[in-house]
């Protein structure tokens, strides 16, 4: 009698432990679910020499490509802190990528964008690495890129988003190159491209947010809305406005427009967040997106380092 008592008091009191004890890592057979028409990860801010959760994150990845599959990886930008890198023998290229991004499930192809560190060196160097590495997918400093799957098509616009911000360009002593780009031609190419654009899904990535809660100088998203978010919002075909560079998860709608502004969290470092003007959800966790895409629905996943699903965006059509 006193010993079934005890066991049950001793059930109870583990379950209740159990209630507060953190999640742990999804598996494969939940990741699976996850799996669509066109799948792709999204990283960005991870370049830390594999500190601060950075392979961590890069091996959970590479043990959710096994189940999910996917055609590619997106990298919008800050891929070297703090100062970019000097040329393709930079050995940041080992450090912060190579020797990091190992798995066999992530020698698919990247496609980069350049963040803010990224132009504090140069910025040559990192289209030029394409012509080292074979996984190193970057024709310019801003691009377009259809992924097919199934008969469904997602379009990626890959947007330079540092030049288009005068205090990225008034400052020709740390960022260097900001100036030489022309922002109107880039903004021309970004209309015309959307214009063109009839894919099933449409998203437009850049390194800095249009909409976000950060202590980020508030002149960084003031010329984004000014100089960026009109060319986007004239289209109806954009689904996602995605961005890195504020180091946390968030997601923020607004009553004017369809677009889900979505900001990827860093894949190495991550920051405190809080809600703002239009915030549907945040996270302070470090991790990554993945995109998965059908003809009917397209959703991007938030995951941590331990591959839970934090939070799901889904657009139905």
């Amino acid at each position: 009698m006193k010993n079934s008592l005890f066991s049950r008091l001793f059930a109870v009191i583990l379950l209740s432990v159990a209630a507060f004890l953190p999640s742990y890592a999804q598996s494969p057979t939940e990741w699976k679910q996850m799996k669509s028409d066109v799948n792709l990860f999204w990283v960005n801010d991870m370049g830390r020499n594999g500190y601060y959760d950075q392979k961590t994150i890069a091996e959970k990845m590479g043990a959710m490509g096994e189940t999910i599959g996917i055609e590619g990886i997106i990298a919008v930008g800050d891929i070297h802190h703090f100062n970019g890198v000097e040329s393709v023998n930079d050995p940041l290229w080992r450090t912060n990528y190579e020797d990091i991004y190992s798995h066999p499930e992530l020698m698919c192809f990247w496609y980069p964008l350049l963040g803010n560190h990224e132009y504090r060196g140069n910025t040559q160097a990192v289209l030029d690495y394409a012509k080292v590495s074979r996984r190193w997918n970057m024709p310019s400093r801003y691009y377009s890129k259809v992924f097919e799957g199934n008969g469904t098509t997602l379009r990626i616009v890959f947007i330079d988003t540092t030049p288009l911000m005068d205090c990225y360009r008034n400052d020709s002593t740390t960022y260097p190159d900001a100036h030489k780009q022309n922002r109107e031609r880039q903004l021309a190419w970004i209309d015309s491209t959307l214009t063109a654009a009839h894919e099933d899904w449409v998203i437009c990535v850049g390194h800095h947010p249009i909409y976000a809660q950060t202590p980020k100088k508030d002149v960084e998203r003031a010329d984004m809305q000014k100089y960026l978010l009109p060319v986007l919002k004239k289209h109806k075909n954009v689904a996602v406005y995605g961005c890195g560079h504020i180091h946390n998860f968030q997601y923020i709608r607004k009553p004017d427009t369809d677009i889900a502004f979505w900001v990827n969290s860093a894949a190495a470092l991550s920051r405190k967040v809080s809600p703002t003007d239009g915030t549907q959800w945040c996270s302070p966790s470090t991790g990554f997106t993945v995109i998965a895409a059908s003809k009917k629905n397209l959703s991007l996943y938030a995951v941590d380092k331990d591959g839970m699903t934090l939070y799901t965006l889904t657009k139905n059509k």
